[in-house]
């Protein structure tokens, strides 16, 4: 699981920085969260492929945070892309993508799944969910939650060995939980496995004031990506606009017990955003502000 920051301001695009849009690599699916202006250039400079994209969340309909979404499908089609692409969001999603792909003289190469989410809606997807919570801003807004499925436990070679298996194709059997026979006598995979492993959570909440509903949602994330908006001496204004200071996006992810805090939905009036990650690590020392293209693997 891999993390690709492609825009990590806010409101407008400054010279720092471009507008909001996080890559995940999760398996073979790419998903895009947020889709500000200017995002397919963010990734032409990324290690990210756009053709690869299947599925695109938008957080709400404010400029910043989904622009992009015209110029990217019509580049996808422009490139002649077959697969499906899956596009999700907050109420009004699926008439905003109807608007998209029939703006201008566009005809798509490729086929839609549109859907609007509610509050608590889940997405299934191979081998992880994706879940959508209101956030505190002040037009509709979802954040959202990646969780892997449970994994399975760690693979004990000894026992393995102990037990007369050979090493081979009963191995990686036993280790996707399945089961065998040796010699006539039959292995189930807890024999030789650990407890299961709880997967990786990511969470990624745009443009939020604090909400103790968000933190709950947020709640043992190995990844917490928080707008934090201003520093802590504008608080009060950035709270007035739905949004949080990089202070209270810390004070989330310590009562969320999250691993690692990045801030982002930066304003362009910090050139240095020095401030808003002294003013976080004050209060959750594992506090990162997110540069555009930085990468972080998930451990």
């Amino acid at each position: 699981m891999q993390i690709v920051f492609l825009g990590t301001g806010g409101s407008w695009p400054s010279k720092n920085r471009n507008v909001s849009a996080v890559a995940v690599r999760i398996g073979r699916d790419v998903l895009l969260f947020d889709c500000g202006e200017g995002t397919q250039r963010q990734l032409m400079g990324s290690n990210v492929s756009f053709m690869k994209i299947n599925r695109i969340l938008i957080s709400h309909f404010h400029g910043d945070h989904f622009l992009g979404l015209p110029g990217l499908v019509q580049s996808m089609s422009l490139n002649n892309r077959k697969k499906t692409l899956e596009i999700y969001g907050p109420t009004g999603t699926v008439k905003l993508v109807n608007i998209i792909i029939n703006l201008g003289y566009f005809i798509p190469t490729f086929h839609f799944i549109v859907k609007d989410l509610k509050d608590n809606d889940t997405v299934k997807c191979d081998g992880y969910i994706i879940k959508a919570k209101t956030a505190e801003h002040n037009v509709p807004t979802l954040a959202y939650a990646v969780e892997e499925d449970t994994r399975p436990g760690r693979f004990n070679v000894k026992k393995a060995k102990k037990l007369g298996i050979p090493e081979g194709p009963f191995f990686r059997k036993l280790q996707k939980g399945g089961n065998i026979t040796v010699n006539g006598r039959r292995i189930t995979s807890d024999m030789v496995l650990g407890k299961p492993r709880k997967g990786k959570k990511i969470v990624y909440i745009s443009d939020t004031k604090p909400s103790g509903a968000i933190a709950d949602f947020a709640k043992g994330s190995n990844v917490l990506i928080h707008d934090a908006t201003a520093d802590s001496s504008l608080e009060k204004k950035a709270n007035k606009y739905g949004h949080s200071s990089a202070r209270q996006a810390a004070m989330i992810a310590k009562k969320a017990g999250a691993k690692i805090l990045f801030l982002t939905h930066i304003s362009p009036r910090y050139e240095d955003a020095g401030v808003l990650e002294k003013d976080a690590k004050k209060v959750f020392p594992n506090s990162v502000v997110a540069e555009d293209f930085l990468e972080y693997d998930v451990k």
